[in-house]
């Protein structure tokens, strides 16, 4: 029972990521630019985990727990960082795949840690998740004489920061509350966020202008949920296990630009779709297998 909630919660978690993509492209349109976009929506995900944190957790924070925890934050934090700055550089279908890397790398990684070689079941998801990533993502469609190397590093250090932000975000201090270490996660994200993007926010009146709205589902989706839901799942399943689970973000990203901001998905898209959702079903698939073989040996 703790597994199958442990596969949920990272599951839902990667689903949020996907849905963050559309209230960015929202505030954006709404005039807001991502400055105060991304720095708005990391200092409110932070306030609100810290409440819950002292309301609910007892924190028993010591000198230990701050350089892991605080790592971490910042590997999150430079995750968007680093995304929107590969943005600039190439087009966006472009900058999805590179920062879908991070299902091999965090596979690779824990692989390298647990010194053991991923099982063909991983290797099957990894295959599939690529396909599934190159379709989904519109590459067909890109003019790769528009892609420029520095936009390209920019990209694969996205998915370099991911993995470990996946990886480690629910192995690190676990003698702690996941409403605490959620919390400390989220400050080091605040602060390298806040580092490339001064917190002009605070002052300069976007909050009035209608920029709270946007914070408080970007907080939501795109920092309590994924932080606190991969801080509870990925101890009891795996960083491996944890990577491929987090490929979920792209098919909800391409469905909710297609029912909320009406944007045209193509057939090959949702083929894609389908083939990263059946390389995530992929190991369960061949964890059922594997029961059913030995309960038939028994």
């Amino acid at each position: 029972m703790v597994y199958w909630r442990s596969v949920l919660l990272v599951f839902l978690g990667a689903c949020s990521y996907g849905i963050l993509s559309t209230f960015v492209k929202l505030a954006y349109q709404a005039g807001f630019v991502p400055a105060e976009v991304s720095g708005s929506q990391m200092f409110l995900a932070m306030t609100f985990m810290w409440t819950v944190a002292l309301l609910f957790s007892k924190p028993r924070l010591k000198k230990k727990h701050w350089p892991v925890l605080m790592g971490i934050g910042v590997m999150s934090g430079l995750t968007g960082v680093f995304y929107y700055q590969s943005l600039q550089y190439v087009p966006a279908s472009i900058a999805i795949v590179l920062l879908f890397q991070f299902t091999w790398i965090g596979v690779l990684a824990e692989a390298v840690m647990e010194r053991r070689r991923p099982g063909w079941e991983k290797i099957g998801a990894l295959v599939l998740l690529a396909i599934g990533t190159v379709l989904a993502g519109g590459i067909f469609s890109s003019t790769f004489g528009e892609l420029k190397l520095i936009g390209v590093v920019y990209g694969l250090l996205s998915a370099f920061t991911y993995a470990m932000f996946v990886i480690f975000s629910g192995k690190a201090s676990e003698d702690l509350h996941p409403y605490t270490r959620s919390a400390v996660i989220l400050t080091g994200s605040v602060l390298v966020t806040f580092l490339v993007y001064p917190p002009v926010f605070l002052i300069n009146g976007a909050f009035a202008e209608g920029l709270l709205v946007y914070s408080l589902l970007l907080a939501l989706f795109g920092g309590v949920i994924p932080t606190l839901f991969f801080t509870l799942g990925v101890p009891h399943i795996g960083g491996g296990l944890a990577t491929i689970l987090g490929a979920a973000e792209l098919p909800m990203a391409v469905f909710m630009s297609n029912m909320v901001l009406k944007e045209s998905v193509s057939a090959w898209q949702w083929f894609g779709v389908a083939v990263i959702l059946l390389g995530i079903a992929v190991p369960e698939i061949a964890r059922k297998c594997r029961a059913a073989v030995l309960q038939k040996a028994d």
